[in-house]
């Protein structure tokens, strides 16, 4: 008996199991925050870009993503196909591709990343990741000596290094079925909180204490958070039991600014535990332990850049100038022409035109 696809894409190709990996450091990296499949993903886009989405979003972490790999392991569309739905699916919002470079002094390479969401996401919010990538990239340190086995390396560095001139790993880069709304991000103030003092005992005379005193840096960003968006509102004790993991990131050299922007990007509609949630960011997104004075290089290491490509073409740019991931000629290129009404006069020639040809044609 046949078995009935209630899902509304295509049937994907089951993955196997020699599928093509990308280098560490390259292929397919997942966004956070994405809603849990289900049978109606990417049900507005069309048949072939359904088809393609869902093959690419049951690929492991780091799969290779050219566009000649993705063809090989399709069998109804050949390259130009894929190269098309990829460029469709970052207008839908679902995939972004960027350059990163690696390494130090003569031995930088650019490393190829390719973003991908199930759910669909608008410009606003991939610029704000690409922003918290860009920081995290910024605040790492270039390594000197390869990194061990014993420690993962950090999300945005190569576990090892990749072979000079690598070819890039493809072109790979959300209208989706009801796309989530994503709220503003807000730069937090640059006051301290203002808390009580509490009163001292008459007996003794009490010494004025500005707001704030007594607080570190950590607490002082903590509480600011429900001040800037109510989802992650947190009590005093709250704020106290996050406080040890806060105060870890910012003795790693991050600055309060830093700290704020990592907890608050890509908030979802809805945060049930304000506490669990930030815990679990406090704790999976902690950047890299800075080296200390005497080791760090006499020279000033590189400022390394995040560049988004564009997914038609290829050409770099930073990520605002990129919307829908598409440089200004393609983005003009894709878009629909307007089709503007023929003059009056043009159809009055083009009838006359025609009834001449047909007097010619007639028999003598």
């Amino acid at each position: 008996m046949a078995t009935q696809h209630t899902s509304s894409a295509l049937p994907a190709p089951a993955l196997s199991a020699a599928y093509p990996m990308a280098k560490p450091g390259y292929g397919k990296r997942s966004a956070p925050d994405q809603s849990p499949r289900a049978r109606n993903d990417f049900a507005l886009l069309p048949t072939r870009e359904r088809y393609v989405a869902g093959f690419i979003d049951h690929l492991p972490e780091g799969a290779a993503m050219s566009v000649k790999t993705l063809a090989k392991q399709l069998p109804l569309y050949g390259q130009q196909a894929v190269s098309t739905s990829l460029t469709d699916l970052s207008v839908a919002g679902h995939l972004r591709r960027v350059r990163c470079p690696v390494g130090v002094g003569d031995e930088i390479r650019w490393v190829f990343r390719t973003f991908w969401s199930r759910t669909a996401r608008d410009n606003e919010w991939w610029n704000t990741y690409l922003a918290t990538e860009q920081a995290a990239q910024a605040a790492a340190p270039v390594p000197k000596t390869p990194v061990p086995d014993t420690a993962p390396p950090p999300p945005w560095a190569p576990a090892e290094e990749p072979p000079p001139l690598p070819a890039p790993e493809g072109l790979s880069t959300e209208p989706a079925p009801e796309p989530t709304a994503v709220p503003h991000q807000r730069t937090p103030p640059q006051a301290p909180d203002a808390t009580p003092t509490p009163p001292a005992r008459a007996a003794v005379p009490a010494t004025p204490q500005a707001p704030g005193a007594g607080r570190s840096p950590a607490y002082l960003a903590l509480a600011r958070l429900g001040r800037d968006d109510h989802r992650l509102t947190l009590s005093a004790d709250d704020c106290t039991t996050l406080e040890p993991q806060a105060t870890e990131w910012l003795a790693r050299g991050v600055s309060v600014d830093y700290l704020t922007h990592a907890l608050t990007a890509g908030l979802p509609a809805q945060v049930d535990s304000p506490l669990g949630f930030l815990r679990r960011r406090l704790t999976d997104k902690i950047p890299p332990q800075l080296p200390n004075d005497h080791t760090r290089p006499a020279t000033p290491a590189p400022t390394r850049r995040l560049l988004m490509e564009c997914t038609d073409c290829g050409r770099p740019g930073r990520p605002e100038a990129l919307p829908d991931g598409l440089c200004r000629p393609c983005r003009t290129a894709h878009s629909p022409a307007d089709e503007t009404p023929p003059h009056p006069v043009e159809i009055a020639d083009i009838k006359a035109h025609m009834s001449n040809l047909r007097d010619l044609l007639k028999p003598v």
